[in-house]
């Protein structure tokens, strides 16, 4: 794919963004397609964004448990970016409206003390990167319609990245085994899924090594005070106007995303 189509599936997606109304699979439209375009597609999104004022607070790990997997039809790992405008405080109601066809993830998400580049990262180097960990809620969602995506279009729609809240009860690293960390996450009180945090490639600490060097291939470093999101510990769940979601991770105490009602 030239540098001109590219930028043009780049701008189908950032008038997604602005418009609200999802568009069809890019695999369709651009069948020769190839990861490395979907990156630089999604690369090309994050320069506008970050041209207009935004800024980048971190990365995220997708698609990295055997229940999203199978859920969104791929086999392997993808990342996209986290910006400022994406983190909501907790409790504090988020606009519905804001999102396409939005759904809710449980995930822990690290926040670095020092900055950590690959290629080349153990699991050693990166544990010593970690500051603390946090119980998060990530918001996914879609610019393509329905949902039909596979690991193309997913990453060339910044890993279908939506949104963030964040717990607020810090946890250092060795206080807790992430691996048995047990999670449930309910909505409007009901009980819509379980899971642990081995779920995630094992451990959520090899998904931020597979970061830290996949990122590294390509020359970027994870940043000092940054936030990781690993990869969801459940399957996603749908979100609606009015719904209230609470994610309460074992050693790690609980998180709370509540949506605006519809006016």
């Amino acid at each position: 794919m030239d540098v001109v189509t590219r930028a043009e599936a780049a701008d189908l997606l950032m008038t997604a963004y602005g418009t609200k109304q999802p568009v069809e699979p890019l695999v369709d439209k651009y069948p020769a397609l190839t990861l490395d375009d979907c990156y630089q597609i999604q690369l090309l999104q994050i320069t506008q964004r970050v041209a207009a004022g935004a800024r980048i607070k971190g990365h995220k790990v997708g698609l990295t448990s055997p229940a999203m997997q199978r859920q969104m039809n791929v086999d392997q790992p993808d990342f996209g970016h986290l910006l400022d405008d994406m983190f909501h405080l907790e409790h504090l109601p988020i606009p519905a409206d804001e999102y396409l066809q939005p759904r809710i993830e449980p995930e822990v998400a690290f926040v670095l003390r020092r900055d950590l580049r690959g290629p080349g990262v153990t699991v050693a180097e990166a544990a010593a990167a970690v500051d603390f960990v946090l119980p998060a809620l990530e918001i996914i969602d879609s610019r393509i319609r329905d949902w039909q995506i596979g690991i193309l279009d997913t990453i060339a729609d910044n890993a279908s990245s939506g949104g963030v809240v964040l717990g607020s009860t810090p946890t250092r690293l060795g206080a807790v085994d992430l691996r048995l960390s047990g999670c449930t996450l309910r909505r409007n009180g009901e009980l819509v899924g379980t899971g642990a945090g081995g779920a995630v490639l094992g451990s959520p600490l090899n998904s931020l090594v597979w970061l830290a060097n996949t990122l590294g291939a390509r020359g970027v470093a994870l940043e000092a005070g940054h936030v990781v999101l690993p990869g969801s510990i459940t399957a996603s769940v749908p979100v609606a106007p009015g719904d209230s979601f609470t994610a309460v991770f074992a050693g790690l105490g609980s998180v709370t995303a509540r949506f605006a009602k519809e006016t």
